[in-house]
């Protein structure tokens, strides 16, 4: 089966790649001459654990290969997959379609023989059919089908999630095309992962409803850890209780600063904005994003009270800023709302990310970059923790201490033990725990 997939993306690039791995023959098309370049020469230009080596392998095999001429690809195909980016469009938050439609446009005088066109890109409910339509004036003589295959990749796991999923959604009304589908994900389906056909109006609200559910944890759990600040009760023992409930589950109750990346904002705003055109508005909804809006701010607030009311000439280490870690991705990460109000508030601000830092650096002016945690933490008052990578978990909290002229760390992600930290020399506070830093 040969596959093409528009856009190399983070999505695009992942599901191409995995996509080879299955022993398809995949070209992934796009318009970006630097990073088709990158991709030629075997590394990806995005982050991603184990990438480069799926990339490598594949592209040796023969099986993956990058193009910026749409047309050929577009002709050998049987699947032809759209994976551009749809993000959330300026003054009304609904996704901005552009760059489907303009794909569309690109490839509809190329489709030869039968042709499956799917949007892997996340899209609002009734872009398949608005794709259909445009596509019957276009090329009314070409012979298609238009589904809807939203992906549910996390970043930082996306390849497990791939290879893995907990389901494979497929939106889709042509049983030609559900035919070509269901082959296409035989390697799936054969490791018994279900793989689900639905509508297309089904498959492309699940996978709004899907980010918003989650988003709707983060910010629930973020609430209760509030509460458990007042009452008395720790945050990580009730989000344990409440998680061994199967209705519940576990994952998506941790505490924090608040959601970000390129999902969750953009999708929670596009399906409020859906819901509100079909006059059926979801409040609840709606208050998710309040909430995490409001998370941020109150995450610098909290910073400013616990440095004595004003972080003015201090020096503040961020340990951590992308959205989450093992990704580079700083799309509506936290620290673009925490740093700037630190910086605008007069503190000096330090720090280190062990991937973020070069879609970072332009983001964030008047950040001194530093090349690990503990150059972050010399001479530091505050430290900060705003992404809990791995490594950190590893820091030896003394030395950094050591390195500091204060002794406040801010631990946003609960990573450290009160106990550990404060036998470091720290005074330390945390999200939802009782061990606080004085005020």
């Amino acid at each position: 089966m040969k596959i093409c997939m528009i856009g190399a993306g983070y999505v695009g690039l992942v599901s191409a790649t995995c996509f080879s791995e299955f022993g398809w023959t995949v070209t992934c098309v796009d318009n970006d001459p630097d990073r088709l370049a990158q991709m030629a020469d075997g590394k990806s230009p995005i982050y991603e654990p184990g990438l480069d080596d799926l990339m490598a392998r594949n592209m040796q095999s023969g099986r993956l290969s990058f193009s910026g001429d749409l047309g050929p690809c577009v002709a050998e195909a049987d699947v032809v997959f759209l994976a551009v980016g749809t993000p959330m469009r300026r003054g009304d938050g609904y996704a901005d379609l552009s760059y489907v439609f303009g794909a569309v446009e690109e490839l509809a005088p190329h489709l030869t023989g039968f042709t499956v066109i799917t949007t892997k890109s996340t899209v609002p409910v009734g872009t398949s059919r608005q794709i259909e339509k445009r596509l019957e004036e276009l090329r009314p003589d070409a012979d298609y089908a238009v589904c809807s295959n939203p992906e549910f990749l996390r970043e930082g796991s996306a390849i497990q999630d791939f290879t893995h999923p907990d389901r494979v959604l497929v939106g889709i009304d042509d049983p030609r095309a559900q035919e070509v589908m269901g082959e296409l994900y035989k390697p799936l389906s054969l490791r018994n992962a279900p793989v689900m056909f639905v509508s297309r109006e089904s498959a492309e609200l699940a996978k709004y409803a899907a980010n918003a559910f989650l988003a709707m944890k983060i910010s629930f759990i973020n609430e209760v850890a509030d509460l458990c600040e007042a009452v008395g009760a720790d945050v990580q023992e009730v989000a344990s209780s409440i998680g061994k409930d199967r209705r519940i589950g576990e994952k998506f109750l941790h505490p924090g600063p608040g959601y970000g990346g390129s999902c969750f904002p953009k999708d929670v705003s596009a399906i409020v904005r859906t819901a509100r055109e079909a006059r059926a508005p979801l409040s609840l909804i709606e208050q998710v994003q309040t909430v995490n809006d409001e998370r941020k701010i109150a995450m610098a607030t909290r910073i400013e009270r616990l440095a004595g009311g004003s972080v003015r000439d201090k020096t503040i280490a961020i340990l951590g800023v992308t959205f989450k870690p093992n990704t580079d991705d700083m799309r509506d990460a936290p620290s673009l709302v925490i740093v700037p109000m630190l910086q605008e508030r007069g503190a000096k601000v330090r720090a280190y990310d062990p991937q973020g830092r070069t879609h970072a650096e332009p983001m964030m002016p008047g950040v001194a970059w530093c090349n690990d945690a503990l150059d972050a933490a010399e001479g530091a008052d505050i430290l900060v923790i705003l992404t809990e990578w791995n490594e950190f978990r590893a820091l030896n909290l003394s030395e950094a201490k050591a390195r500091m002229r204060g002794d406040l760390l801010a631990d946003l992600r609960n990573i450290f033990n009160a106990k550990t930290a404060k036998a470091a020399g720290f005074r330390y506070d945390s999200i939802g725990r009782q061990e606080q830093a004085p005020s």
